[in-house]
């Protein structure tokens, strides 16, 4: 798995974690002992904040051909070419044509 890109299954498993940590806190509550637990329950949600981060950084991520692509578009973007630039005219503008 690359370091640079977020796979399915390591989605997968952030969502496994997800639903562990509530699961978790379900049956803790349940239980009435949410506060009794507090340290296993740190160490839980760390686990699953991490891992969010990480998907959060990673799912963005541009792969260097996507960035190689924009790094094209922005530079094609910033040329000054005046037959792109927009103009005043309007199509009521002008004369009359004559035929």
């Amino acid at each position: 798995m690359s370091d640079q890109t977020y796979d399915d299954g390591r989605a997968r498993n952030l969502e496994a974690l997800l639903r562990a940590l509530a699961q978790r806190i379900l049956e803790l509550d349940t239980d009435g002992k949410l506060l009794e637990h507090a340290g296993e329950l740190t160490r839980l949600i760390g686990d699953v904040r991490s891992e969010l981060f990480h998907y959060e950084v990673r799912a963005t991520y541009d792969t260097p051909e996507v960035a190689e692509n924009r790094r094209i578009v922005d530079e094609a973007k910033k040329q000054a070419d005046p037959a792109w630039e927009p103009t005043d005219w309007k199509p009521d503008d002008g004369d009359d044509p004559k035929w």
